[in-house]
């Protein structure tokens, strides 16, 4: 999958779901989006043998957009951890490219050499604190960067204070504590794409899908939270189709850059 239709993909969607649930199947999941509207997905490292069900997804949904997350782009880090968890190891960035991660997330920034290796190739959305990580990471090739934890850096209120520091042009992705609640005004603040976990959804209503295994039921919760981002990216942006629309003209409307040649 080249890199224009991945992020063309999460702006299409307007979400990406961070997959943290040993619980759930992982193609089931990816088929819930699907029929939610949602075409991407986030799997995170910290689920167990993240690789071999990144490469089951990417076999059974060959044109799900599913990226990988939680990684630990610093060799230094890498080793200390993969000492401590032998049996099941944190996987390299290449290791996630080749078993079909279509775009590559991690919490922290990402180092010098991945960016180098795989910028242009895989989208890039590396973990940003501060204004100087967020204009560091993109000017290194990132394509988004993700505000993490959101929450605790002030929510909405963080990206809207930050965005003229970085002059409206980089596109952030806010992800932990996002709730129904708080997406009207990261959306008013200017962000496109919002990550989000299964925490999203009521603990009951989770505790059911999980126990039940109802994957219509996890669909219709995650069509409410697609639905809402529709609305509102609508209402912000009247004149754009997001649906539709190409990178280009998602970048002309929103003034966002998204770091594809």
């Amino acid at each position: 999958m080249d890199i224009r239709t991945a992020i063309t993909t999460l702006l299409k969607d307007g979400f990406i779901l961070v997959f943290n649930q040993d619980k759930l199947d992982i193609v089931r999941t990816a088929e819930a989006l699907l029929a939610a509207g949602i075409s991407n997905m986030e799997v995170t490292c910290r689920i167990k043998q993240p690789l071999e069900k990144l490469s089951r997804l990417r076999k059974q949904l060959p044109d799900f957009v599913a990226g990988a997350a939680s990684l630990i782009d610093w060799p230094g880090m890498l080793k200390v951890y993969n000492a401590a968890h032998a049996d099941d190891p944190l996987p390299t960035l290449q290791q996630v490219v080749d078993a079909g991660a279509a775009y590559l997330v991690s919490a922290v920034n990402l180092s010098d050499a991945g960016l180098a290796r795989f910028a242009g190739k895989v989208p890039m959305i590396p973990g940003c604190g501060t204004a100087t990580e967020i204009v560091s990471q993109y000017s290194k090739g990132a394509n988004l960067c993700k505000v993490f934890p959101a929450k605790e850096l002030g929510g909405p209120a963080f990206v809207k204070a930050v965005d003229p520091a970085i002059h409206k042009t980089i596109s952030l992705v806010p992800t932990g504590g996002t709730t129904a609640s708080n997406i009207p005004d990261y959306i008013g603040a200017g962000v496109l794409v919002l990550g989000g976990s299964f925490s999203m959804i009521e603990k009951a209503t989770l505790a059911r899908i999980v126990d039940e295994q109802d994957y219509k039921l996890l669909s219709k919760e995650l069509a409410v939270v697609k639905q809402l981002i529709d609305r509102l990216r609508r209402e912000k942006y009247p004149g754009l189709d997001f649906g539709s629309a190409s990178l280009e003209q998602i970048s002309r409307t929103t003034g966002r850059d998204f770091n594809v040649g």
